[in-house]
């Protein structure tokens, strides 16, 4: 493929910085705006261009030195090569320019991106790729776009310290595990408490290996509070030793006279991987939805309870709609242990719950939408049913919120206002909330 000289513009969703060739956009990962690179075109669309860098001729001041040694082959990370403060400007300008050109927001209303106190060893969870090769075990991550794993050099940088000593603990271990060729994955989750659960992914034949190897190599594993066993669907899910369940804090007087609220999620299920942004989504949750004390609040894909729990002490009801059917568990636990006695939480799908209601003639006047990265098209159109003077959005995908954006107006809501979080520092994922309120023409 032919080469060339390429002035990086400006970053875009996706991770890659972008400049243009004879007017066509040119996608290069690694690169920082200001960046001037010599470029081999690696692949070329009738609409676009894809490069790698050969030559940095004239580096970016933007630039900073990457802590991680395998950054750029590794695919956890692509953003290490940038100081963080850009990498905030470009998840801002990234935000709204995908919210305007799929959902027409105007700039107006979205507010600067919110920094994360701790770039580093934030997350707290991780699923580590595991491949033998030539008797080596390399354990890691994939490289962008493949299943190669590139092996951690020592620690990981993103990574919470107690999963960083689990990995050295797990390389030891596994020397001696004799069918390590048949563990493709090991899961390890951390509370805020440090305590932490690892779930080995074995696709053997003889799961019991396994099983009696880890229960008499427990010492080697002294970080590991839990230990699960997995052999195939969640359904196989099996304890070998220790807790089944972490947990996570809301302070007392984070919200204005909350208490202590102590939230816990089953090995396997779902939580943020960044304990302190997600405060920082809770809080503006909080502060845009504005419950006065007798509001109907409806929490869909409500997890464990991780926002409606916190903010049923500040609404007369909460009803949570979760389909999988631990989180849902975790939430009843949740609401029993810290004293909550007005959320009612239903194991339903998204779309069978919302109809549920509507048919019962139900209204709620705050709705909380948290859906997974596909977004919430499915629900929309069943919303404006139920009469919310406000729905508060949390997205982890601009694309589908963009899209949803459009439907949403379409059912009579508009954005007032729209925040990214950076939920995921050292990457170009987005975290954000966004406030949509009845149109007023």
């Amino acid at each position: 493929m032919r080469e060339a000289l390429l002035a990086i513009e400006k970053l875009t969703f996706g991770g890659a910085g972008l400049g243009r060739l004879d007017g066509q956009a040119c996608f290069v990962p690694f690169t920082a705006p200001g960046d001037e690179a010599r470029i081999r075109i690696t692949k070329a669309k009738r609409s676009y261009l894809e490069g790698e860098v050969l030559e940095l001729l004239q580096p970016s001041t933007l630039r900073a030195p990457p802590p991680c040694p395998v950054f750029g082959s590794c695919g956890g990370c692509n953003w290490q090569h940038l100081e963080y403060p850009a990498q905030i400007a470009a998840k801002g300008d990234i935000f709204a320019d995908l919210l305007w050109r799929g959902g027409k927001v105007e700039r107006g209303v979205i507010l600067p991106a919110l920094a994360a106190p701790n770039p580093y060893g934030y997350r707290s969870r991780v699923q580590l790729k595991l491949r033998l090769a030539a008797g080596t075990l390399h354990m890691g991550f994939y490289r962008g776009g493949t299943h190669y794993v590139v092996a951690i050099p020592g620690k990981c940088a993103i990574a919470d310290p107690v999963i960083n000593r689990l990995i050295t603990e797990l390389r030891l271990l596994l020397r001696e595990f004799p069918s390590a060729d048949r563990l493709p994955q090991i899961d390890i989750a951390v509370g805020d408490d440090g305590l932490a659960i690892l779930i080995f992914h074995f696709i053997g034949d003889h799961p019991a290996e396994l099983h009696d190897f880890l229960v008499q190599r427990l010492s080697m594993l002294p970080s590991a509070a839990g230990i699960f066993l997995q052999s195939g669907r969640k359904s196989t899910l099996t304890r070998v030793a220790g807790i089944e369940k972490l947990s996570y804090r809301v302070p007392s007087g984070f919200l204005p006279d909350l208490p202590e609220t102590v939230l816990s999620f089953s090995r396997g299920g779902f939580s943020q991987v960044n304990y302190r942004q997600n405060l920082a989504l809770l809080s503006t949750v909080a502060a845009w939805l504005a419950p006065s004390g007798t509001e109907r609040l409806l929490d869909i894909y409500c997890g464990n309870g991780n926002f409606s729990l916190p903010l049923a002490r500040y609404v007369s009801s909460v009803v949570g709609i979760e389909e999988y059917e631990p989180s849902i568990d975790d939430a009843r636990w949740n609401a029993l242990a810290n004293g909550i006695d007005n959320a009612l939480f239903r194991c339903q799908a998204a779309m069978a719950g919302i109809q549920a209601l509507v048919a019962a003639g139900e209204s709620f006047d705050l709705v909380l939408l948290d859906p997974p990265r596909s977004g919430a098209a499915d629900i929309i159109a069943h919303l404006h049913a139920l009469s919310p003077r406000a729905i508060a959005y949390v997205s982890c995908d601009p694309a589908t919120l963009a899209r949803d954006i459009g439907l949403l107006r379409a059912h009579g809501y508009t954005v007032t206002k729209s925040r990214p979080i950076d939920m995921f520092p050292q990457t170009y994922h987005i975290e954000s909330v966004t406030l949509f309120e009845p149109c007023t023409k």
